[in-house]
Formats: C-alpha cells, sequence, structure tokens
C-alpha cells in the first residue's frame, strides 16, 4: 500500500528518543523529511545519525517545544529549506514524576504539565497551518493518554488534565482545517516500551502485564505504524478522533 508520503515533511516534537524517534524511523521509512524537535541535545544528535545510517533525511532542532521563539525559528527555517511542511507530530511531553494528590500539588507543577503538553501542541499546530493549506495537504497527530482515556488515576491530575485537553483542542481544530485537505487526530497510548518502563522493577511489569488483555505492554513501533497510517493518504478521512491503542486495557490502578 502506498502511503504517499515520499517526498512529505515532517516535524516530529520530542522525536530524540521513545515514540517520537520510533515515529521518525516510521514515517522516514516511507520517504518523508524528518525534523526532530528536542530538549536533550546529545538525543537529538544520536537520533539523526541512527536515521540517517538508515537512509533517513533527518535533521534536528535543540529546545523546549513549548517554547514560542523556537517554534518560529524552525518554522522560518524549514519553510526556507523545503518550502512545505507536511507533517506534524505533536509528542513532546514529560512524565507525572513525582505523583501528587490535588490538595498537595503546587502550582509550578500545573503549570509546567499544561505548558509542555497543551500549550506546545498548540503553538506548533498554529504554526504549521499556512503550509499546510497553501500546500492542499495536512496531517496533525496529537498524542493523548490512557492516564485521561482510563478515567484518570490517583496522583496524577495534572497529567490526566492536559491529555484531556489534547483531545477536546484536536477535536475542534479538525472541524476548523479539514476543509482544506488538514487532519487532526489524536492517539491514546496505554504503557509504552520507553525509557520509562526499563526503570520499572519485574514485580511492577508483571503488574502491567497481567491487567492488560493482550498480556504485555505496547511497543514504540506499534505505536508509529499508527501515527504512520494516519499521516498517510489513505486515512483522509479519519479526522478528529481520538485512537486508542493500549491494548483493550483504559484503566490501570497500581493500588
Amino acid at each position: 500500500m502506498d502511503f504517499g508520503l515520499a517526498g512529505r515533511v515532517a516535524i516530529i516534537t520530542g522525536g530524540g528518543r521513545g515514540i517520537g524517534l520510533a515515529d521518525a524511523h516510521a514515517l522516514g521509512a516511507e520517504g518523508a523529511v524528518v525534523v526532530v524537535i528536542e530538549l536533550d541535545r546529545v538525543a537529538a544528535e544520536c537520533a539523526v545519525a541512527e536515521l540517517k545510517a538508515n537512509k533517513v533525511d533527518a535533521t534536528f532542532y535543540q529546545g523546549d517545544a513549548a517554547d514560542e521563539s523556537l517554534c518560529e525559528r524552525v518554522l522560518e527555517d524549514v519553510g526556507r529549506r523545503f518550502g512545505r511542511i507536511d507533517i506534524l507530530i505533536n509528542n513532546a511531553g514529560i512524565g507525572a514524576k513525582p505523583a501528587y494528590l490535588v490538595e498537595e500539588m503546587p502550582s509550578s507543577a500545573w503549570d509546567r504539565m499544561i505548558e509542555v503538553h497543551m500549550r506546545g501542541t498548540f503553538i506548533w499546530s498554529r504554526a504549521v497551518l499556512a503550509y499546510m493549506k497553501e500546500g492542499g495537504f495536512g496531517r496533525i497527530v496529537n498524542i493523548s493518554s490512557m492516564n485521561f482515556t482510563g478515567g484518570g488515576r490517583r496522583g496524577v491530575a495534572h497529567y490526566a488534565a492536559a491529555k484531556g485537553g489534547i483531545l477536546g483542542f484536536t477535536q475542534t481544530l479538525a472541524k476548523e482545517v479539514g476543509p482544506f485537505g488538514i487532519t487532526a487526530n489524536a492517539i491514546a497510548p496505554g504503557y509504552v516500551e520507553t525509557e520509562l518502563i526499563a526503570q520499572f522493577t519485574d514485580e511492577m511489569r508483571e503488574r502491567l502485564h497481567k491487567q492488560n488483555p493482550v498480556g504485555r505492554v505496547c511497543r514504540p513501533s506499534e505505536v508509529a505504524a499508527l501515527i504512520t497510517f494516519l499521516c498517510s493518504t489513505q486515512a483522509a478521512f479519519i479526522n478528529g478522533e481520538n485512537v486508542c491503542i493500549d491494548g483493550g486495557r483504559r484503566e490501570f490502578y497500581w493500588d
């Protein structure tokens, strides 16, 4: 199946590791040019070297995805170099460690969570629309979470609120951009085999596996395959959706 991604230009925030890097490999394998936005310079350099070794046309910009000045600089530079932006994956995020009950949560923790997830998603989405409208094609995929779709979890109200806000934003954006050949969708992964999971104890891993109908956690490549399809020409009529990729278990309990 031809996904129609050859020569497309894709921006991936948080693309230096984990899900973001898997997305970069998957899109690059379909012929897309990949632009990685990553806070960690070492991770970004390693990611781009890895991508280039796999014959992916890739570059990176180091910085905080919630920084509007970085977004403006990247868009100006990418627009000048390639003359187009076709795909945006709003993947950059932070985890919910340490966890806080609402009554104990500092405002700074709440503000930073909303800034990275919701503000970052907003500023990059807003910035790419002019290019997508001009090209008559655009795919925006935003990352929500099982921590929202599962009804929230104790100690991560700020994370669940940010991920829920991303879905509300996505569904509204979809209605605004659909007439221009642009789609906006969200995905809600469950636990994914990333650096976070690598830190779990054997007991925690066993609990994760037992609570999921599939008996394991998700692989980054599986998330990337879903995102690649949503970015393809084949997915032109999928718009404003939140696609869960959680093995059939949206709620999870550590208690």
